[in-house]
């Protein structure tokens, strides 16, 4: 479903992203693990066309996005939820989640987005600056998903966030992917939670993988001394 190949990223002359080749399954969840400052959140902001690659490649389904706009592969079947969320604070529930749906022959979210986050259809009236972090990664996450993603990009989608919410949103990731239809990449520092959401796990160092895993078959304890050294 997505294909990245040879992906070279820098920031000025400092070459951050190096020779990266990964590709995801339809219906399939990577993780991407590793510790602040590895590469993670560049390499997602380069998928979803927030920051340039100086070479390589990215196909989805088929087909070459790597020259797209971000709001063009969006368009072609990208989701994205950044990092810290980025919401509407002063946009209604409700206004944040239509903003996802530009694309969208609809005027009113889809039934499912309040059936599965039911707090959102609660408070679907107040600001976005008003909710919890936790329901504001909901929110983030449900503006994604409006947008029909086939491939939903996550970046720390833990990042300031209850372990109890935690759990829910990962439980909630899997039964969506499920129902809908899409795969998931994600960027993550908390392992537990990548096992609950991914089907394979990659670790990510110095701009580059050095180990995978499935989930079936993980090894913990390294996987946790690339995470804490």
């Amino acid at each position: 479903m997505l294909s990245a190949t040879g992906i070279n990223i820098y920031y000025g002359d400092s070459h951050v992203v190096r020779d990266v080749d990964f590709h995801v399954a339809d219906n399939e969840a990577v993780a991407i693990l590793g510790r602040n400052g590895m590469g993670k959140t560049t390499l997602l902001k380069a998928l979803i066309g927030m920051l340039p690659m100086r070479q390589g490649s990215l196909k989805l389904d088929g087909r070459e996005i790597g020259g797209l706009r971000s709001y063009e592969r969006v368009a072609a079947g990208l989701g994205f939820v950044p990092q810290g969320r980025m919401i509407f604070p002063h946009l209604t529930v409700e206004e944040n989640i239509l903003a996802g749906m530009e694309n969208a022959p609809q005027d009113a979210p889809p039934a499912y987005i309040y059936e599965t986050f039911p707090v959102l259809g609660e408070m679907r009236l107040r600001r976005g600056g008003n909710l919890s972090g936790g329901q504001q990664q909901q929110l983030a996450i449900a503006r994604a998903l409006v947008s029909n993603p086939k491939v939903l990009i996550l970046d720390e989608p833990t990042e300031g966030i209850q372990p109890s919410i935690i759990k829910e949103i990962a439980q909630t990731l899997r039964r969506l992917k499920q129902e809908r239809g899409f795969a998931i990449v994600l960027s993550e520092q908390v392992l537990s939670f990548a096992l609950e959401v991914a089907d394979r796990l990659l670790v990510m160092e110095k701009g580059g993988f050095v180990h995978e895993d499935t989930r079936a078959g993980v090894d913990t304890a390294r996987i946790h001394a690339y995470l804490t050294v």
